[in-house]
C-alpha cells in the first residue's frame, strides 16, 4: 500500500503569525519600566543619557527590537 503525503505549503494572502510572542512583548515591557528607574550614576554606567532612557522607556509594549 502507498501512502501519498503532501507538504503543507503557505498561502501568500494568509496572515502570517505574530513575529514576537506576548511573552516576549511583557519581557520588553517590563526592561523599558527597569530602565526608566534607573538613577543617573547607572544610566552612565551603561552609556546612556536620561533622555535616551526615557526615550525608550516611553516606547509601547508592541514596539520590538528587530534585533531579538
Amino acid at each position: 500500500m502507498t501512502v501519498l503525503t503532501q507538504t503543507p505549503t503557505r498561502d501568500p494572502i494568509a496572515p502570517r503569525a505574530p513575529r514576537f510572542p506576548l511573552a516576549r512583548m511583557v519581557a520588553t515591557w517590563r526592561q523599558r519600566r527597569a530602565l526608566a528607574a534607573l538613577d543617573h550614576a547607572r544610566l552612565a554606567d551603561l552609556g546612556l543619557t536620561e533622555g535616551e532612557a526615557l526615550r525608550e522607556s516611553r516606547r509601547p509594549a508592541w514596539d520590538l527590537p528587530r534585533n531579538c
